[in-house]
C-alpha cells in the first residue's frame, strides 16, 4: 500500500503526481481530514467541484467518501472551473469547498484548493490536514450527498456586474482547459465578439499545458 507523500503537502494546495501520490486510500484519508476540520470548526456542508483531468471523477468521488464518512454533507456540484467553486460559498453559503484540479500542470497531476469559511485555506493549515492523518484523529458520522447546478447562477452573476461600453473583440485561448466549459459563452454574454482557440474541452491537452490566456484584437 503506497504511503502518504509529504511532498504533496504545498502552501497553497496539496498537488502531486496522480498515480504516484494519490491511490484511492490516500485521498479517502484527505477527505476525512477536512471533513474532520470542517465538523470542528462548527461547519456541515461541503461544495466540491474539480477540473476536465480524466483523474478527477475518481478523486472526486474518493474525496467525498472520506468527507460523508465524517457526517459532513457534500454538495456535488460536477466538472466546473475553479472560480465558480469559490462563488459557490456564497451563492450557497456553504462552510467550505473544495476545488479538485491539477491547474496549469500536465494531465499526469492532480491536486485540490481548498477553502474554509469563505476564506483561503493555507499555509499551517494545509499542514494540520498531514497532522489529522498521521494521528488518525478522525470524527465519525454520515453525511448526505446533493447536486446543485450553478453555472447559469455564476454567469448571471459576472453578466451583472460587468458593463462592457465600447465595442470589444478578442481572441481566447482556453487550452482545452476547465475554462472551455464557461468563458467562451460568458465572454459573448457580455456582448464581445470572440474567436475561440483550442476552448474544447480535451483531458489530454493536445496544443499545450492548460494555461487560458484572453488576447484584445
Amino acid at each position: 500500500m503506497q504511503e502518504l507523500n509529504l511532498d504533496i503537502f504545498r502552501e497553497y494546495d496539496i498537488r502531486g503526481n496522480v498515480d504516484d501520490d494519490f491511490p484511492d486510500h490516500i485521498v479517502i484519508k484527505l477527505g476525512r481530514a477536512f471533513g474532520t476540520i470542517i465538523k470542528r470548526k462548527g461547519g456541515q456542508e461541503l461544495a466540491i467541484s474539480g477540473d476536465i483531468r480524466s483523474s478527477t471523477p475518481n478523486l472526486i468521488n474518493c474525496f467525498k467518501k472520506g468527507v460523508l464518512d465524517t457526517g459532513i454533507d457534500i454538495i456535488n456540484l460536477g466538472i466546473l472551473p475553479t472560480p465558480v467553486n469559490y462563488f459557490s460559498m456564497f451563492e450557497l453559503d456553504v462552510f467550505a469547498a473544495v476545488q479538485i484540479t491539477g491547474s496549469h500542470n500536465p494531465p499526469e497531476y492532480n491536486g485540490f484548493k481548498f477553502s474554509l469559511d469563505k476564506k483561503p485555506f493555507f499555509g499551517e493549515q494545509i499542514q494540520t490536514l498531514y497532522n489529522i492523518i498521521k494521528n488518525n484523529d478522525y470524527e465519525k458520522g454520515e453525511g448526505s450527498e446533493a447536486r446543485y447546478k450553478i453555472l447559469k447562477k455564476y454567469q448571471d452573476m459576472i453578466v451583472e456586474k460587468i458593463n462592457i461600453r465600447k465595442p470589444m473583440k478578442l481572441v481566447m485561448d482556453c487550452g482545452n482547459a476547465t475554462a472551455s466549459i464557461n468563458s467562451p459563452e460568458i465572454f459573448r454574454a457580455l456582448g464581445i465578439e470572440v474567436k475561440e482557440l483550442y476552448c474544447e474541452p480535451d483531458s489530454t491537452f493536445p496544443n499545450h499545458h492548460p494555461d487560458p490566456t484572453v488576447e484584445k484584437i
